[in-house]
């Protein structure tokens, strides 16, 4: 039996979502960008990587700028104007002080009621295998989301005017095999799909893969969600609380 999903709360008024790569929220979480958006929610997006080395027919130095112009165009299609780039790099971010610094960083200059984040669990909710760079991002954005409210862990912060952000009150991470809440957006559906169609470089370096196709992923994704939420269609999200 499939389990039923909770409406998530969104009472809260400003978003800060850190994911590791170009595309990384456009499967699946970016129509709900869109739903929030259109709620006059402040949305801001924060990438470690540019997704450089996504796609085998590019160097990672023509892939870079491209997938970093690709994603600012996919974030105005939903409505967010701010676009951030760390500049680790793709497929070797790995977890450590000066990420959970750089986060940090962000989460005090943003300071942002709900954190936005993609799966870092091991596995997809399908079981097969997470990779590599969402792991260590997560765990991050996890500790970050501390540190930032935390004067005396990196302390140079201060130095630079950023004072503590303690207002983060939950954590929303999309795709995770222990999401148990929803935000139904049947009606930005649309809207999500064309987020995602602005990879178009990403999704044609995919080949032939079933993620290249993105109405018939979108379609089964929130889908799927939709059934457990009990609407059309859904974007799942576990929802941590760390107020």
């Amino acid at each position: 039996m499939t389990n039923k999903l909770e409406i998530a709360d969104e009472n809260w008024s400003s978003a800060l979502a850190v994911v590791a790569h170009p595309d990384d929220l456009e499967y699946g979480c970016a129509a709900a960008i869109a739903r929030w958006t259109g709620q006059r929610k402040r949305i801001s997006y924060l990438l470690a990587t540019s997704g450089e080395a996504g796609i085998d027919s590019l160097t990672p130095d023509s892939a870079g700028p491209l997938r970093e112009k690709e994603q600012r165009a996919s974030a105005a299609v939903v409505g967010v104007d701010t676009v951030e780039f760390l500049g680790y790099p793709d497929g070797m971010l790995e977890y450590g002080l000066p990420l959970r610094r750089d986060l940090a960083r962000a989460v005090r200059r943003h300071r942002p009621e709900v954190v936005v984040t993609a799966n870092f669990r091991e596995s997809w909710p399908g079981g097969g295998p997470n990779q590599a760079d969402h792991i260590a991002l997560g765990r991050a954005v996890l500790d970050a989301v501390r540190d930032a409210g935390n004067r005396w862990v990196f302390r140079e912060l201060l130095a630079e005017g950023l004072e503590p952000w303690n207002g983060v009150r939950r954590l929303l991470v999309v795709g995770s095999p222990q999401a148990g809440h929803g935000v139904d957006v049947s009606d930005f559906f649309a809207q999500g799909l064309a987020s995602l169609e602005a990879h178009s470089a990403y999704l044609t370096g995919l080949g032939e893969h079933p993620m290249s196709d993105p109405a018939f992923f979108l379609e089964g994704l929130l889908g799927n969600a939709g059934v457990r939420l009990g609407c059309r269609y859904a974007v799942p999200f576990e929802v941590i609380d760390v107020g």
